[in-house]
């Protein structure tokens, strides 16, 4: 048991001086775009996990909803409720879009939230911007991509952290991201005949 446990401690050792040599080599910081996609559920939970941080760490934030409507969620509700101080909150969408089955006022409501949310990066006072569901947005064409690509390249400051949510995300803004996490759906309750579930998915 000895000879284990020493095995073990002198294998754990080397392993720590090998990260702590990695980790004297990150020095640098700046603003990420962010950008969670995939078909797996977990891209908007994981983003308003950052903001839930930003705000615990007194740094201001903000949040445009592109494409959920009006329905209470409990995200929403706790920073409207509790820490609008910190965290500006913008639900511009009115419902995915097989719901508005309206073209046009989809992409003028996706134009509004793409200008509100530029607004919000502009501002050096937000340290953290989520776009929720815009690559929704994206991927409909109701804004275009090539825009939305050049501000995040050239007008971001650059300590501010954007992270943009939803399936489908655009090659192109893949490219230019700092970070790209993509959820895998295995198994989903919804296939079981399951409806989104308060606490789980709102």
């Amino acid at each position: 048991m000895t000879d284990d446990t020493d095995r073990h401690s002198m294998k754990m050792a080397k392993k720590k001086a090998a990260r702590d040599k990695i980790m004297a080599t990150k020095t640098d910081e700046k603003g990420l775009v962010i950008v969670h996609t995939g078909k797996g559920k977990g891209k908007s939970s994981a983003a308003f996990g950052m903001i839930f941080r930003c705000i615990a760490h007194d740094m201001p934030c903000a949040v445009v909803q592109f494409i959920k409507g009006g329905m209470s969620t409990g995200e929403r509700d706790l920073i409207l409720s509790k820490f609008s101080d910190k965290c500006e909150f913008h639900t511009m969408g009115e419902g995915f879009t097989w719901e508005t089955q309206d073209k046009s006022r989809d992409t003028e409501m996706a134009a509004a939230a793409w200008e509100k949310a530029k607004e919000l990066i502009r501002d050096p006072a937000n340290k953290m911007v989520l776009l929720d569901e815009i690559n929704i947005a994206l991927r409909y064409d109701y804004i275009p991509i090539a825009d939305v690509v050049q501000f995040l390249s050239t007008e971001k400051p650059e300590m501010t952290h954007v992270v943009l949510t939803g399936r489908n995300a655009h090659a192109d803004l893949i490219e230019i991201a700092d970070l790209v996490t993509e959820m895998e759906l295995i198994k989903h309750p919804f296939r079981s005949g399951i409806k989104a579930q308060i606490g789980v998915e709102f």
